[in-house]
């Protein structure tokens, strides 16, 4: 496999602090009140430059700034980060910068200065319009606030920007569910992220679940919001993401893709692969202190090549995410195996009404999307 075409590459950013960590998140985040950012983004830039090897050649084509709250940082922080990015990579055309932002006052106010930096892309952390609603999810920011940071966004001009929306919240019932989504459909969002809220193990929620809506109600919310989206112009493209023309997230869409990503910052996490086929996965130190204060040299909390019966199920796990699922070929380009390696699955999916395959591209039918957890794990490693 020596030569194999190398695909796209992207740059992940993880900025772990929030104000308040919310009871249902289990991303790698940190209460702080007072942020080291200056000695943050110093480490962030080192981390850079010690990954440049990684590139191979190739222009980054997307970046992400995940968090954590990233809009906690202030815009000269992100404007210095942007600027050590320029400095040590290219760029390719049309390069896709995002920024994730909670509402607030204070941070919205600085949105103008992350779009002066160089930040093309904001993803709005609303979750929900409902005061209520925000209050039983832990949220620090009102229904005011999030109506606030849409406009500011807007008169920022980010002409591209994804609002973050929940659904299934304790409570609430399908009316409550669809109030919630008309009020972000009346701001035409050009994407939008509308998920079901689920409890995850290790999290406030998990060992004290709240009371949320029975499976009917839930499956009502889905049909129901799916047919407002639609009339609204917006395609679902993936899992849980609607956009509009030419709107889908060209970040997200390269992990799902199965394609390259450098992660710098604490917890990031990264997958390269190199040309004579080898394909790895790594990870940073999670704790912000160990990572801020550790050599250059090891920063790496974990690092392994994939075997390759593991790939099947790396690729499909995000690829069959998207509704225009993948083709056989993709399939062959980014993992280097055979496509005839994955018939044994896709016959028996198939048969069972969970996928279809025509010229040469696989996807899943509804039902297999409703059961997405139950395709994948076909394709497991025994």
């Amino acid at each position: 496999m020596t030569g194999k075409t190398l695909p796209p590459i992207s740059l992940y950013v993880h900025l772990p602090w929030c104000e308040r960590k919310c009871p249902y998140c289990d991303f790698n985040s940190h209460e702080r009140e007072v942020i080291p950012e200056q000695d943050y983004i110093a480490v962030l830039l080192a981390d850079l430059q010690d990954s440049l090897p990684q590139l191979q050649g190739r222009g980054l084509s997307s970046l992400f700034i995940g968090g954590g709250t990233p809009s906690l940082f202030s815009a000269e922080s992100i404007a210095t980060l942007m600027d050590g990015l320029r400095e040590n990579a290219d760029l390719s055309n049309n390069f896709e910068a995002t920024m994730e932002a909670n509402p607030g006052s204070a941070e919205a106010q600085r949105f103008k200065g992350y779009r002066d930096a160089g930040i093309t892309r904001l993803s709005l952390g609303i979750q929900s319009f409902d005061d209520g609603s925000l209050t039983s999810l832990g949220r620090v920011h009102n229904s005011e606030q999030g109506h606030a940071a849409i406009g500011m966004a807007k008169a920022a001009n980010f002409d591209s920007f994804n609002i973050d929306l929940m659904h299934g919240l304790p409570g609430q019932d399908t009316t409550s569910a669809m109030n919630d989504l008309d009020t972000a459909l009346g701001y035409a969002p050009p994407h939008l992220s509308w998920y079901q809220l689920t409890i995850e193990p290790n999290t406030v929620f998990h060992n004290r679940p709240p009371l949320l809506p029975v499976e009917d109600t839930l499956a009502d919310i889905q049909d129901s919001g799916e047919h407002r989206l639609s009339q609204a112009g917006l395609q679902q493209y993936e899992v849980s993401a609607y956009a509009g023309d030419k709107r889908q997230c060209r970040h997200n869409r390269n992990y799902w893709l199965f394609g390259d990503y450098i992660g710098i910052g604490a917890g990031a996490h990264g997958k390269i692969s190199y040309s004579d086929g080898r394909i790895e996965r790594y990870a940073k130190r999670r704790q912000p202190e160990a990572y801020m204060t550790a050599d250059q040299t090891d920063l790496m909390a974990s690092r392994r090549v994939l075997e390759a019966r593991e790939l099947p199920a790396e690729f499909v796990l995000n690829a069959l995410r998207l509704n225009e699922g993948f083709s056989l070929a993709g399939f062959t380009e980014r993992t280097g195996l055979s496509a005839t390696s994955l018939q044994p699955q896709l016959d028996s999916l198939v048969a069972k009404g969970l996928l279809t395959t025509r010229d040469e591209r696989v996807c899943t039918t509804e039902l297999g999307r409703r059961f997405l957890d139950t395709v994948v794990a076909e394709f497991l490693p025994d």
